[in-house]
């Protein structure tokens, strides 16, 4: 391949996986939105109507490793656009949906396609480029995903007010079957070798479906009881329940790489630290991120008083932020590496949640959107470069399946952040105490307490990027057998 074809060519797949990636987070944000429209039109109660959110959301965490590691098996063509089929036909059903049952039906269709999208774009950026050129690619993914958050719930407010909430399904649709052809002409197939098992019984054999079906399931369950314990609190014994299975899947997935001729996934990648480093990372700072983006709208509407509109006006800079910035952070990991950027945008969230915690909280829309740019920022200067990171240290081999993981923890953390959060907040709101930050004097204790929470997790993801590696040391995909031993950390 020349290299004004091999440029065109990564271009054209750039193309192609940030418009898919867009459209699953469009799809997933204009419908949070929407869930009130939806509750009113079949008369049901709020529990009920929130199962479009979480059904989707449980589904699209179990689906993330699993396409993972098919992206280590099969043609990643042929899955990613398989991917895309089921979210259209998903999307289909939603929008003709003549009950709450059969909508619910239809996201979780939507979800088995679209988790797809984030496993096998990042997956194909890890394996159709070298460790070098890689960042920028991560950091147009990464503003993507910023992009999605930031116009979706306008897009979802405007169509919904302007026709009917089944439109957006319909518009998800459309872009799903169009991206198809694309996907088709420009991802990579099938693996070098020709490793993919012929036939359904040893495919299931080679898969290691006990082991992947393990690790789905502790990450379903896991997300499910701490969305549970928001709504029946952490004492219920559903939610107990839930997370004790999430443990003992979790327990039977570490034993069963073990013990297992093929895993699904090797155990050395669970000793690669440098590996759980960015997974930390990823985890901890989603925990801190998602959740500011979830409690800063309730604390806009319910201290502040704003409108819609209003708290819009109040995210939209850091998540404009996160747009621009995230390719220019993935571009400078390729030339830098991710250490410095990492640690650099890690200390600016911390930073910027405890001045939330601190100043923001029951204060000024003004000094809460500065609170949240400083956040932005940070997580652009974070997000690329920490998955440059992740797939830098991971052998080729076992690439599609490592970032498969990676992501489904990102994801998990943006699950139980808000979800923790919440609960927390309504746990200070029930007692009435005095702020635990001791810098905070004014009257909207609670959400200064909530986010001293999430400032935890962020030090934690601080904590965890201590395990990052130099740049000298990224790069060995072509090693395999360094990915998968244990690797000293550097500091």
């Amino acid at each position: 391949m020349t290299p004004g074809k091999g440029t065109r060519g990564t271009r054209l797949l750039l193309a192609v996986v940030v418009a898919a990636i867009l459209v699953s987070v469009l799809n997933q944000t204009f419908t949070n939105v929407v869930v009130p429209d939806i509750r009113r039109d079949y008369g049901s109660t709020q529990g009920q109507a929130g199962w479009v959110i979480t059904g989707y959301l449980l589904v699209f965490a179990v689906g993330i490793p699993l396409y993972g590691r098919i992206a280590d098996l099969y043609s990643l063509r042929r899955v990613f656009s398989l991917g895309l089929l089921v979210l259209a036909a998903g999307s289909l059903a939603c929008a003709l949906a003549p009950s709450l049952p059969l909508l619910v039906a239809g996201r979780i269709l939507q979800a088995a396609g679209a988790s797809a999208i984030p496993a096998l774009g990042f997956a194909s950026i890890a394996k159709a480029l070298p460790p070098g050129e890689r960042g920028m690619a991560l950091g147009l993914l990464s503003s993507s995903v910023g992009a999605g958050a930031a116009v979706g719930p306008v897009v979802g407010g405007a169509v919904a007010g302007y026709t009917s909430w089944h439109v957006l399904f319909f518009l998800t649709l459309a872009l799903g079957l169009a991206l198809i052809p694309g996907a088709l002409r420009v991802l990579p197939g099938a693996p070098e070798g020709d490793t993919a098992p012929a036939g359904f019984f040893a495919a299931v054999h080679h898969f290691d479906v006990p082991g992947g079906l393990s690790l789905a399931l502790a990450a379903g369950l896991a997300l499910f009881g701490v969305t549970e314990g928001q709504v029946l609190g952490f004492g219920s014994p559903v939610v107990w329940g839930s997370l004790a299975l999430a443990l003992a899947s979790a327990v039977f997935f570490a034993l069963r790489i073990r013990r297992a001729p093929k895993p699904f996934v090797s155990p050395g990648l669970l000793r690669n630290r440098a590996f759980l480093a960015t997974a930390g990372v990823g985890f901890f700072m989603m925990f801190a991120n998602i959740g500011s983006l979830v409690l800063a709208p309730l604390m806009l509407s319910e201290v502040n008083g704003l409108s819609a509109a209003g708290i819009g006006l109040v995210l939209a800079p850091g998540a404009i932020a996160v747009a621009v910035l995230s390719p220019v952070a993935g571009r400078l990991s390729d030339r830098f590496g991710s250490r410095v950027l990492v640690r650099t945008g890690l200390v600016v969230v911390t930073a910027s949640t405890l001045f939330i915690s601190a100043f923001a909280a029951g204060g000024s829309p003004v000094v809460v959107a500065a609170g949240i740019l400083g956040q932005g920022l940070g997580f652009a200067a974070v997000n690329s470069p920490n998955a440059n990171a992740a797939a830098a240290v991971l052998s080729r081999a076992e690439s599609g399946v490592g970032v498969g993981i990676y992501q489904m923890l990102f994801f998990l953390g943006g699950g139980f952040g808000p979800a923790i959060g919440a609960t927390f907040l309504a746990l200070r709101q029930g007692v009435a105490a005095e702020a635990l930050n001791p810098l905070y004097a004014a009257g909207a204790a609670s959400y200064s307490d909530a986010f001293l929470l999430l400032t935890l997790a962020a030090l934690i993801s601080l904590a965890a990027s201590l395990g990052l590696r130099k740049k000298k040391a990224e790069g060995i995909e072509d090693r395999p057998e360094e990915a998968l031993e244990p690797q000293p950390s550097e500091n």
